[in-house]
């Protein structure tokens, strides 16, 4: 892929961020999450490539835009699986909480899972911690080996997981170990690619969360040199439901576990984020009259580069944004 689709992906979750970001704390994650969606897929027309959504909104009865199948870009080379999503933390955007980010992955047609909407079991750490974690092991051995790794004390190895009743067993194993916990509401992508960075506060992700999001994490952390191990997580009544749709899409072993070269193939991955809300990995969206300041993050397997881009967006030039209450519009008249 060429390197100048990094800045028209960064351009993508620009726009999906600008768009959710005028529902922060109205109570209304549909109404942000369509904002977000929309303004995504009017950006993709622009995109110069020939893109096959693979990680979606959902299929195509249940999404009317980028469904899993959806043509995106205006239809040129590269041929590219495209994974997004367009409102990361739904939530937490109606209640104005952070951790909400825009995200985008992409790599070579046939490069990306096609993992349907469910569940997985993921795990997540840095570079330093490579080939040292894996999902069968306990999980006071994963933390043993990253406070080697990272010549920490086990008090000082910090664990992001999603605060869920599912997650109490886990929960408790962390604090026999000796390790300190971040509890998140919603929102895995941006914690598990933080732990690839020093500093960031964030040593290993565990626990269950959505498969899709599992696939751009990823593809994010191949980027950053890190490791990602996932299994699939069919629960409820809608598991045998589940179990056939992974059939369908390629999955016959319901129980593999899959590396992170297994779910993101290729060696050139691009990666795109924008901040929503302040989060792990980045800033949100801010107002200074009719301007808005975002900071994203675009990385690219094949090159190692990381970039974080400051941009500030006149709302009044942006045909998305038309009048002073930053109301969206889907169109681009």
């Amino acid at each position: 892929m060429e390197r100048e689709l990094a800045l028209e992906f960064a351009r993508v979750t620009e726009a999906a961020a600008l768009a959710a970001a005028s529902w922060v704390g109205r109570g209304d994650k549909i109404a942000a999450d369509d904002a977000a969606v929309t303004a995504m897929r009017v950006m993709f027309d622009t995109v110069s490539v020939d893109g096959v959504v693979v990680i979606g909104e959902g299929e195509m009865d249940e999404a009317p835009m980028l469904y899993i199948g959806e043509k995106v870009g205006i239809g040129v080379p590269p041929e590219v699986d495209i994974a997004v999503d367009p409102l990361e933390g739904t939530n937490i955007v109606a209640k104005g909480l952070t951790g909400a980010i825009a995200v985008l992955a992409a790599a070579p047609r046939g490069s990306l899972l096609h993992a349907p909407d469910m569940y997985m079991e993921k795990i997540a750490v840095g570079p330093e911690c490579k080939g040292r974690v894996y999902l069968e092991a306990s999980v006071k051995e994963n933390l043993r080996e990253v406070a080697r790794a990272l010549n920490k004390l086990m008090s000082e190895v910090t664990v992001v997981i999603l605060d869920r009743p599912r997650h109490q067993e886990i929960i408790d194993q962390v604090r026999s170990a000796g390790a300190r916990i971040k509890l998140i509401t919603d929102g895995d992508v941006s914690p598990a690619v933080a732990a690839a960075y020093d500093n960031s506060e964030v040593d290993i992700l565990m626990g269950i969360g959505g498969a899709p999001e599992g696939v751009i994490t990823a593809a994010a952390l191949k980027c950053l040199g890190g490791d990602f191990q996932a299994r699939l997580y069919p629960e409820g009544e809608e598991a045998p439901d589940e179990i056939r749709r992974c059939h369908e899409m390629g999955i016959s072993d319901i129980n593999k576990i899959f590396t992170i070269d297994e779910l993101a193939k290729s060696d050139d991955v691009i990666f795109a984020a924008t901040g929503i809300t302040d989060s792990f990995l980045l800033r949100g969206v801010r107002y200074h009259k009719r301007r808005a300041i975002t900071q994203t993050l675009i990385m690219r397997s094949k090159s190692g580069t990381v970039r974080h881009i400051e941009a500030t967006h006149n709302l009044d030039k942006k045909p998305l944004f038309k009048d002073k209450r930053m109301k969206f519009t889907s169109g681009l008249n």
